[in-house]
């Protein structure tokens, strides 16, 4: 059911220091940042010729961001984010299997425009897993 990788997503408390990063130090194709306050996060990709990697820095004081990096200070993976054909269908297919839907269960608006939703990550081996609709 799940196809493409379509980013991994790290948390960050500088934003602007892991940009520099990514675009100076690895000499990759960095966006601007965008805000998506619907998240609580400030987001910058790094497009890769395979996959994108998701620089995430809170927004606002109830980011789930912000309280990643409470636990981890010094940021890192937050997330892997799965390509499929209908998020509806994956959801439905996600809990009949058993695998727990965070949230009310419902797609939200993602940062690529498309919907979205999250995984818990008890349930896929200790990691927080994004389902995006392609």
């Amino acid at each position: 059911m799940i196809g493409r990788l379509n980013h991994v997503a790290i948390a960050v408390e500088d934003l602007e220091a892991a940009t520099k990063t990514y675009r100076d130090t690895l000499g990759g194709h960095v966006t601007e940042p965008v805000d998506e306050p619907d998240h609580g996060v400030t987001v910058v990709f790094v497009n890769l010729p395979n996959t994108k990697i998701e620089l995430l820095a809170p927004l606002g004081e109830n980011s789930p961001i912000a309280k990643f990096l409470e636990k981890n200070p010094n940021g890192g993976i937050h997330h892997v984010c799965y390509e499929v054909d209908d998020i509806i269908a994956a959801r439905d297919q996600m809990k009949a299997a058993g695998a727990r839907v965070l949230g009310d269960g419902e797609p939200k608006i993602g940062a690529h425009g498309k919907p979205v939703l999250f995984l818990h990550p008890k349930d896929f081996c200790g990691t927080l897993t994004e389902l995006e609709q392609a």
